[in-house]
């Protein structure tokens, strides 16, 4: 009986985890990580950005994106708002600002207090698994032990880079990371066995996201202080704000009311679906700054913005699909009109050189109709 009522009251202290104002604050800092990576793709060279830039950009984007999530899910499984994790996060709150002033396009100037950042956090983050499998149970016990020593092998590897020079230091550096990520996919047979808290996951990757949305606002003020205030400036930014309030719509209303918070699995559709989303937001931000001044070439403008918009369609019509209540989920009828209407503008803006305002019009439209059909 009381070995029943112990286990009951822990399911209900899981379902009731809230994310803890320390959580907030190493958020906080990785709002300057993010910054430092969108703004590589404001690089602009003969009406296009380079791919050596956009290549940069995802370089930079994914181990930020990474070591942000290893932390996350840590806290999500086993974390407590005791002393011991309290010191752990702020040790790692260390290594995020070490990453986070070494990130710059010149990798080779920056590369060492970089690895220092990243592999510092990394390792701070499997210690933590190490430190409370001793205190676990069964399923529990088995997933912190794999995470916590599997993960040591792409932090080796990604140390290993030291020793290299050129290109092969930046190969050897993202094949750990490579392993990194891909160490939970190949573990899932455990992970699923100890299930993720929906609720908080989402949660957590809900105040990343309005991070991203932050850039997408200060690319509006970039727009506004960019020019005076003509009547073109003023319909584009204002056609800009509620594209982003449209798209603020979709997305949390989707999280708040449309999925199933209950759901128990390893979270993977969750956390790599954001990543796609993640790198479509930044690029739209980038996008709205670079229409406005009319930086860049046509056609690769047109190819840059949906493409963006496309990418952050797929993105989280697969993440919030796999958790949508059933009978609340995306039919063929609406992806269809959805793609259709995206595919309508693009080539009509092949067609016919628009102006800016009409082209992040259409992207405003579209973005009002996903809001609409999905929420």
């Amino acid at each position: 009986m009381n070995k029943h009522t112990s286990g009951f009251q822990k399911n209900e202290a899981s379902s009731d985890k809230k994310v803890t104002w320390l959580e907030l604050f190493y958020d906080l800092l990785f709002v300057a990580a993010v910054s430092k990576a969108s703004h590589v793709l404001l690089h602009v060279e003969n009406g296009s950005i380079p791919v050596e830039y956009l290549t940069k950009f995802v370089l930079i984007f994914v181990p930020i994106w990474w070591a942000w999530v290893g932390q996350s899910l840590f806290v999500n499984r086993f974390g407590q708002d005791i002393l011991s994790h309290r010191i752990f996060l702020i040790l790692q709150l260390f290594f995020v600002l070490i990453m986070t002033a070494s990130l710059s396009v010149d990798f080779d100037q920056y590369y060492v207090p970089f690895l220092i950042g990243y592999v510092g956090l990394r390792a701070m983050t499997a210690i933590q698994y190490l430190s409370v499998h001793k205190k676990e149970e069964a399923n529990r016990k088995i997933t912190a032990r794999y995470l916590g020593s599997r993960f040591w092998i792409g932090l080796v590897i990604s140390s290993l880079s030291l020793f290299f020079d050129s290109w092969i230091r930046y190969a050897v550096l993202y094949a750990g990371i490579a392993v990194d990520i891909l160490l939970p996919l190949i573990g899932r047979q455990y992970l699923v066995k100890s299930p993720i808290n929906t609720h908080h996951l989402l949660e957590r990757f809900s105040l990343f996201t309005l991070i991203l949305l932050g850039e997408s606002v200060i690319s509006i003020l970039a727009v506004l202080q960019s020019s005076y205030w003509m009547w073109q400036s003023i319909l584009f930014a204002s056609l800009t704000f509620i594209l982003i309030i449209a798209m603020w719509w979709q997305y949390f209303d989707n999280v708040e009311k449309k999925v199933n918070k209950t759901i128990e699995t390893a979270g993977q559709t969750i956390i790599y679906g954001h990543l796609f989303i993640y790198l479509s937001m930044c690029m739209i931000a980038a996008s709205i700054q670079l229409i406005f001044l009319k930086q860049l070439n046509y056609s690769f403008m047109l190819f840059f913005i949906f493409g963006s918009v496309l990418l952050y369609f797929f993105a989280t019509t697969l993440v919030f699909h796999r958790y949508r209540h059933i009978h609340q989920r995306l039919g063929i009828t609406h992806l269809s009109f959805l793609l259709g209407l995206l595919g309508v503008f693009f080539t009509v803006d092949l067609f016919f050189l628009l102006p800016n305002y009409i082209i992040i019009g259409e992207v405003m439209v579209f973005f009002v109709a996903y809001a609409k059909l999905t929420t």
